[in-house]
């Protein structure tokens, strides 16, 4: 009785707050009852999502969407647990792609109903731009297990429901999508959020179980985010030396000692003796792959900016986009990756703006949110009623208010 008094004041207390922010969001200053991650989503959501929304909107037949997910295995295997735990505590399970749309949902009949009356189903949209705070929007953009309990969801229809939600990521750390347990806001209890988190630990261990062995050979990463594996496993190594390594990739034809020392040092004091003893250690590490007179890859290193690199020289925008995880080792200030930095954005970034395909302008944009002529590309391609234009609607308006 204690607990259900506890949930009921608490639900109280956070519709109060609830009606404090639909009349006038508090501002920076002010204090809000809500819970700062809760909070920081709702001046979020504000810009593109109405409170008073009855239904999610849809994505249609998600067939497609299932069938190729990486999910879908994971999720299979795991399925009649996954139904049992709902059923027997009456709670719906439901699992979302890496966009938030729903692709699976299993659990109690009469909840399944309930959900399906705000769209909480197969072909739902529930990210944060199309739904506002809720579970799955909140777990994917934080990329940690959350709850998200009555008032503390945006959208009025959804006070009388709790979520309990956490990011599933593959063998790689993508994340790809979300494994919720909702319910009605008087079963919430702080264990079920427990239960999430084995499930998901569940399927992420069958991810690694299925993954592909490892490419063989050397493989060097360097978009976005900066590693070196050799047969699928880390070779730690300082920045200096990656930032060598990924020049050598981009430029097949090599450096004399001079201009190699010039496009990692500029016009710096810098030993030569200390580019030599990089280059050195560089070599044991690739499997004596770099010539040493002229330096230059001379093992098969792949790269990620070279097939980058390649994707856009070949016109294959699709190809570009879906390679660019972000700018080129985007700590460098090195002279010759921050040549090359700029060479590469220019490139996808130009190529986006010249395809007729909006989702292009959409997974870019996804990448550059501060840039605005592609965010109003990507409008210009949607079509009216197309649900993606939330999303390029508050990217837009984001990057005009920064």
């Amino acid at each position: 009785m204690a607990h259900a008094r506890s949930l009921t004041q608490q639900r109280a207390d956070l519709e109060q707050e609830w009606e404090r922010w639909a009349s006038a969001p508090p501002g920076p200053h002010r204090s809000t009852l809500l819970r700062s991650e809760v909070a920081q989503s709702w001046e979020r959501s504000l810009h593109t999502v109405d409170p008073a929304l009855a239904v999610a909107p849809s994505r249609g037949d998600i067939a497609a969407r299932w069938t190729e997910s990486p999910l879908r295995q994971p999720i299979t295997q795991l399925g009649d647990q996954l139904r049992s735990i709902a059923e027997d505590s009456g709670y719906l399970a439901v699992v979302t792609d890496a966009e938030g749309t729903i692709l699976w949902t299993r659990g109690d009949r009469g909840l399944r109903r309930q959900a399906e009356a705000v769209n909480f189903a197969p072909g739902g949209c529930w990210d944060e731009s199309h739904m506002g705070t809720n579970g799955l929007s909140l777990a994917l953009h934080t990329d940690r297990p959350v709850t998200v309990f009555s008032a503390e969801h945006l959208v009025a229809a959804l006070h009388g429901w709790v979520c309990y939600s956490a990011p599933i990521h593959g063998p790689d750390g993508r994340q790809l999508g979300v494994l919720d347990l909702s319910s009605t806001w008087e079963r919430s209890h702080p264990l079920v959020l427990s239960s999430v988190r084995a499930l998901v630990t569940a399927a992420e261990t069958i991810l690694r179980a299925n993954a592909p062995a490892p490419t063989p050979g050397v493989r060097l990463e360097c978009l976005g985010a900066t590693r070196l594996l050799r047969d699928g496993r880390p070779i730690p190594l300082p920045p200096r030396q990656l930032e060598i390594l990924t020049l050598l990739a981009l430029v097949p034809g090599g450096y004399t000692p001079e201009q190699l020392h010039t496009a990692v040092y500029g016009d710096r004091a810098i030993s030569t003796s200390t580019l030599k003893a990089d280059v050195s250690h560089l070599r044991r590490a690739t499997g004596g792959g770099i010539a040493p007179r002229r330096y230059m890859l001379t093992g098969p290193i792949s790269c990620d900016a070279v097939d980058l690199l390649a994707a856009v020289a070949a016109g294959d925008t699709t190809s570009a986009v879906w390679l660019y995880r972000g700018p080129l080792l985007p700590g460098s200030d090195t002279p010759g990756v921050a040549q090359w930095r700029a060479h590469l954005d220019v490139g996808v970034r130009t190529a986006v703006l010249h395809s007729d395909r909006p989702e292009h302008a959409l997974s870019f944009g996804e990448r550059v949110p501060a840039d605005i002529e592609v965010h109003e590309h990507a409008l210009r391609l949607l079509p009216r009623g197309d649900v993606r234009r939330a999303v390029a609607t508050a990217r837009l308006h984001t990057a005009l208010r920064s």
